[in-house]
């Protein structure tokens, strides 16, 4: 069946949350990024491909803050990296704990709500806490041991310790890894919720499909002939019935790698429209 191309769905009337501006970087001579550029709107769903090695880890870094580009700039909520990353819910690939240790669901998730200097409390910490289990549905699991649930499970309770927290934005490391298909339609529904309401940034190594969810691809791209670091290119995305269907809790959009999409700033003023 013939299907249709999705032109990327951007939100050119919303304002700039985050921005890649000609970012170089190296790790001591071994280059990684060159000339990377892209952009991401208040409210979009997207979604960072690559495979494993590309240089996804370090465009996150550079996201976080924790790292700073050789070379171009890494904007944040229009503030260096560094700042505004205050504003995000950050979910890892991988979250050691210790089994032993005697920790509810719903103390993790309340571990969003710290903050510097203050150990009370509130009830609007106590709101957040119990909207934050409903979203990801963890509620009937509150007061479950944290050590006894399922791999799945715990990557949901670690959704919602960041989402406790009201970010800005959402970023979530490999959000599917090592998880059942349970727990996977659990997740995208919950961020069906979420879209349009929170920025949604997802990196992932799978490179052929994506959620249905996703407004725009990045792909963490390969070396061109002029270079020796990666850049960013955007791809286009068509609905496919060829992808399994307990990927993303249901319909998957291919990525289509042959269709490079130029990623160019839609605007000019600090990020805003």
């Amino acid at each position: 069946m013939k299907t249709n191309r999705i032109e990327p769905h951007s939100h050119p009337d919303r304002p700039i949350i985050l921005q890649f501006q000609h970012v170089l970087f190296s790790y001591g001579n071994v280059p990684v990024l060159e000339e990377a550029s892209f952009h991401v709107h208040e409210g979009e769903f997207v979604a960072l491909v690559g495979p494993n090695g590309a240089g996804k880890s370090t465009v996150l870094k550079l996201v976080l803050g924790l790292i700073e580009p050789g070379k171009g700039s890494v904007r944040l909520f229009d503030a260096p990296a560094k700042t505004g990353r205050e504003r995000i819910g950050y979910v890892p690939q991988h979250a050691d704990y210790d089994p032993t240790f005697p920790i509810t669901v719903e103390e993790v998730v309340r571990m969003g709500r710290i903050k510097p200097f203050l150990r009370t409390y509130s009830k609007e910490d106590r709101i957040a806490v119990n909207e934050a289990l409903q979203d990801m549905e963890l509620t009937n699991l509150a007061q479950r041991p944290y050590h006894a649930l399922s791999g799945g499970q715990r990557r949901r309770v670690l959704v919602a310790r960041a989402l406790s927290a009201k970010p800005d934005m959402l970023v979530l490391d490999e959000p599917t890894a090592n998880m059942d298909a349970e727990s996977e339609r659990r997740l995208f529904g919950a961020l069906g919720n979420l879209k349009g309401k929170t920025t949604i940034l997802i990196v992932t190594h799978d490179t052929g499909f994506v959620s249905s969810l996703t407004d725009r691809v990045l792909c963490v791209g390969d070396v061109g002939p002029q270079k020796v670091g990666r850049t960013i290119v955007q791809h286009r995305i068509e609905p496919t019935k060829d992808a399994p269907a307990q990927l993303f809790g249901g319909e998957a959009l291919k990525v289509l790698h042959d269709s490079t999409l130029q990623d160019s700033c839609c605007c000019s003023d600090g990020g805003q429209s």
